[in-house]
């Protein structure tokens, strides 16, 4: 059992949504810390493109809550410049494929400057964005991008699987004093589960949860494909009589190797899903740390679910042929038991 499963069961909790974990989360942050402020594209009075920050407006005034123009570069070096100055913004990009547009201040900016400056600058910034396909909003809306993030030293990412997590993440983030991505999959923002009540909740950046226990076959999955796996494990079970250990990596980078390690170690096998493309991306990080550090323990080959190597199509049909989901988790369990 997890240290967060533990801190879990000792709290009260309560039944939330995705989407109202975050903004719960967001909520609690914009109280505790007059520091805090949200900017982004409507975030404000509109309540956000998806709804997540819903009617914070209407309880903080236009300093906290910062509509901006359409300019990803421009409001993302401002937070960039908000955090060095002491300050902890909270920036929205819409969705994850807009994160290119503002890829010179994340990357040669947000990421270098508390090491350019010898640690003499903090870098308190958070940025949400949304990933992954599922609502035919077609290519440019619908990429799942945390590889980039991750590989980028100075960084970290999150990618929560279940409303615990997205509110535990969100708030470890804010009060990080590194800069943090928070990757939140659009397709489970109605995905509910029990929630801690205690405004000190947060999850530690950099720790995997053993969202359910196995002995037969390992699954590593990150945001929409946690809740898929976990449905594909009980079904396996019933049908199979396999146990199927599934883990939220929640964690991109720092990534908990040790949680990992430890379960393959206990299963001799292991499934990598996770809704990003196949090649050279988060499947081949985790394949790569457990082989170094478990290889001996396997019993077959690692499979890896996710994203073909293309773009995501606008066509339904062909949306839902690329998107990986239950059935390929099941398929590659199948493969290798």
């Amino acid at each position: 059992m997890t240290a967060q499963v533990e801190q879990e069961l000792e709290t009260e909790t309560e039944e939330l949504t995705v989407r109202e974990a975050i903004r719960q989360a967001l909520r609690e942050e914009l109280e505790r810390d007059e520091d805090v402020f949200l900017i982004g594209e409507d975030i404000g009075e509109f309540g956000g493109v998806l709804e997540v920050t819903g009617d914070l407006y209407q309880d903080f005034d236009d300093e906290r809550i910062k509509d901006t123009p359409i300019s990803e570069a421009g409001f993302t070096g401002a937070a960039t410049g908000a955090a060095a100055t002491g300050t902890r913004p909270v920036v929205e990009l819409m969705f994850s494929d807009f994160t290119g547009v503002a890829m010179e201040q994340i990357m040669n900016q947000m990421a270098k400057m508390r090491y350019m400056f010898g640690g003499k600058a903090e870098m308190p910034v958070t940025v949400r964005t949304t990933e992954g396909g599922g609502m035919g909003a077609a290519s440019q809306h619908s990429g799942t991008v945390h590889t980039w993030i991750g590989h980028f030293p100075g960084l970290k990412a999150v990618t929560p699987g279940t409303a615990a997590a997205a509110k535990g993440l969100t708030k470890a983030a804010i009060r990080s004093n590194d800069p943090v991505f928070v990757f939140e999959n659009k397709m489970i923002y109605e995905q509910s589960g029990p929630v801690p009540t205690d405004e000190e909740f947060t999850i530690p950046i950099g720790e995997a949860s053993v969202e359910r226990e196995g002995d037969d076959v390992t699954v590593v999955a990150t945001q929409r494909l946690v809740g898929e796996s976990l449905q594909t494990a009980e079904g396996v079970a019933d049908d199979l009589g396999l146990e199927v250990e599934v883990i939220d990596l929640q964690s991109l980078y720092p990534l908990d190797t040790e949680t990992l390690v430890e379960s393959v170690r206990k299963t001799g096998r292991l499934i990598v899903a996770d809704e990003s493309p196949l090649s050279y991306g988060t499947h081949a990080e985790i394949v790569a740390r457990v082989q170094e550090e478990a290889f001996f323990s396997l019993d077959a080959p690692i499979q890896r679910v996710g994203t073909p190597d293309t773009h995501m199509p606008f066509s339904p049909p062909l949306e839902s042929e690329v998107l990986p989901g239950g059935d390929d988790v099941r398929a590659a369990i199948e493969r290798i038991s």
